[in-house]
């Protein structure tokens, strides 16, 4: 289905031009007669489930790849801007990498990368070479930016910067990314690819300004017709066949035409869904007994004496649902593998309940076989072929047909972390550790995992630079600091993004946070104000018993907190210093006991209304 971006203005000038494109894989197609016009000042996001063909078409439109049919123009003289998923860098050290002048200093500042820029480019992680190929892509002259999951092994603090950088850029824009504040804040129109057709979805009304919002709209639409048009036919249908029914004598008159017409509604079927059914992650889970995971006073120093964590005290128990936030290189994957028992504490213990079974999904994967099948992954070293049970599985994870037997090396990067994922599910664990989980995955895959983790039965630990994803999975937060501490903070997501918030109104010059070997550092620079994370739209009843339960709790502690110190207060006598401390000190009980009142308050109302008893 033909169709064009206009243009942002009458000066627009016209960047790339596709005409009619077609892309498939071996027995799987993409997409087919595509065509789509980018514009200065067009900013356009790309979606679409992993493996609908979003990177094939940005290799497509920069020229890296070719079509099968269709044609590709890019306007004369344009400057266009790349960035692939596996960015390439030029060997030699990052200084030279991402070219002369300040701006590329100051650029590599910004990413936090300054204390490597005399690093040999061979020697970095995946997240290093994509802070600096950002690094010398945003630095140069552009007029078009084509950046394919930019936001990939960035953390926070980077993301933001990132986000401001973008929806600055005077040129046009187009981007694939699974980060819904990035799509938000920077798109004024949004491509969907489903089932091998585009539907753009451009801004209107309310929604004016948001691409992002536009494309939730228009998806949201188009579903919606869709059911009413199969409901259409079903009556249809109906009604055609009581007329058939009606017996030989009066079909024999009738219109040949309209008995086939009849016979097409009947054998109609409405369009297959572009994945069978809803991502079903509930795997089951090993029991976790009463006792979860206890950090202890647990230090950490990696073999050349730099420390990471220092002294951190932390109790994992059943149905915690725990957010680890941070600079990048402040030691949020180190704190993992030493939950995970891939690291030992340099001092300090970690104790682990006889119950308790850890599923890992990191950053990096498990290890794939390429060269493999889907269907071969799944069956273990072990075995020739799947189980019955595990043929199911896979096509609850949305490998059905011949997707499982697609060689791993087709998959998109988004299917092998999916893969992944089913992988580590497959075990049954009862503490479920995530880093990084969003990397690479589809926005519909997104939200089947973050329902699965509100009612995960067990232990979750979380590290993601995805706010809404952070916002709609954890309870609790705990930061890292970048000088070894970990520190809970109160009002979890939504408190950490407002107190970087304040920090930014005050901040002096950015220093750089050292990172552990292998992993990127980052400057300390704080989210902006002006970042938004919705809330949590609903809980189920276990989850909500789980965090009254907790309330009352911290209200119970915060309580007695305040009435120690009226104690204390009462015997402070004629002592004007310890007396202003002891007030000082009250004062913010008080403080802590109304904010955990009204916490407490809110799960109520919020329990009543569903008809729960507290």
């Amino acid at each position: 289905m033909p169709f064009a971006l206009a243009p942002g203005s009458l000066l627009a000038v016209i960047l790339v031009d596709a005409e009619r494109l077609s892309a498939s894989r071996p027995n799987r197609p993409l997409f087919a007669e595509l065509s789509l016009t980018v514009a200065t000042g067009d900013r356009l996001g790309i979606v679409g489930i992993n493996g609908c063909g979003k990177s094939t078409l940005l290799r497509l439109l920069v020229g890296e790849d070719t079509a099968e049919s269709g044609v590709v123009r890019r306007g004369r003289g344009a400057r266009i801007g790349w960035l692939p998923q596996e960015p390439v860098l030029p060997s030699g050290p990052v200084r030279t990498a991402i070219g002369h002048g300040w701006e590329a200093e100051a650029m590599l500042d910004r990413f936090g990368m300054t204390p490597l820029a005399d690093a040999d480019t061979t020697t970095l992680s995946g997240g290093q070479r994509k802070r600096v190929a950002l690094t010398r892509l945003l630095a140069g002259e552009h007029d078009l930016l084509v950046l394919d999951e930019p936001t990939n092994h960035l953390d926070l603090d980077a993301i933001a910067f990132l986000e401001e950088r973008l929806a600055t850029f005077p040129g046009g824009l187009m981007l694939v990314t699974h980060d819904r504040h990035v799509l938000d804040r920077v798109t004024n129109r949004v491509l969907e690819l489903d089932r091998g057709r585009g539907y753009l979805h451009v801004p209107e009304g309310r929604h004016a300004g948001s691409g992002y919002a536009a494309y939730l709209a228009g998806r949201a639409e188009r579903e919606e017709q869709a059911v009413n048009a199969e409901q259409t036919r079903k009556n249809l249908a109906r009604r055609e066949l009581a007329w058939l029914r009606r017996g030989a004598p009066a079909r024999t008159s009738k219109p040949k035409a309209r008995i086939a017409s009849a016979t097409a509604i009947v054998e109609g079927r409405a369009e297959a869904a572009a994945r069978p059914g809803s991502l079903n992650l509930g795997l089951g889970t090993t029991r976790l007994g009463s006792k979860g995971i206890e950090l202890a006073g647990v230090s950490f120093s990696w073999p050349d004496g730099s420390s990471v964590l220092r002294n951190v005290d932390h109790l994992l128990e059943p149905g915690d649902r725990l957010g680890v936030v941070g600079a990048n290189g402040t030691g949020k994957s180190t704190l993992l593998d030493l939950i995970s028992g891939r690291l030992t504490p340099t001092t300090g213990r970690i104790d682990r309940g006889a119950t308790v079974k850890i599923g890992y999904y990191d950053q990096l994967g498990r290890h794939l076989d390429l060269s493999q099948r889907v269907r071969e992954a799944i069956a273990g070293p072990h075995q020739a072929e799947p189980s019955r049970e595990q043929v199911v599985l896979m096509e609850r994870f949305w490998f059905d047909g011949d997707a499982q037997f697609a060689p791993i090396s087709t998959l998109s990067g988004g299917e092998r972390r999916r893969l992944q994922l089913l992988l580590t599910l497959v075990e049954q664990p009862n503490v479920l550790l995530l880093d990084e989980p969003t990397n690479d995955l589809d926005l519909d895959t997104l939200r089947a995992l973050e329902d699965f983790c509100e009612g995960w039965p067990g232990a979750l630990v979380v590290v993601s630079h995805d706010r809404t994803f952070l916002e709609l999975t954890v309870d609790e937060v705990i930061a890292l600091d970048g000088n070894g501490a970990a520190r809970e903070v109160r009002g979890g997501v939504s408190g950490w993004l407002a107190e970087r918030a304040r920090r930014s109104n005050t901040s002096g010059p950015l220093t750089a946070q050292p990172g552990r070997p292998g992993e990127a550092s980052t400057v300390d620079e704080a989210i902006p104000s002006t970042a938004t994370v919705p809330r949590r739209a609903s809980r189920t009843p276990s989850t909500l018993r789980r965090l009254i339960g907790q309330a009352e709790r911290d209200l119970a502690d915060a309580s007695a907190r305040r009435d120690t110190l009226i104690t204390d207060l009462a015997g402070v006598g004629g002592d004007h210093v310890r007396l202003a401390q002891v007030s000082a000190a009250l004062t913010s009980a008080h403080e802590r006991v109304a904010a955990a009142e009204e916490h407490w308050m809110n799960l109520a109302g919020e329990a009543e209304g569903l008809g729960l008893e507290v």
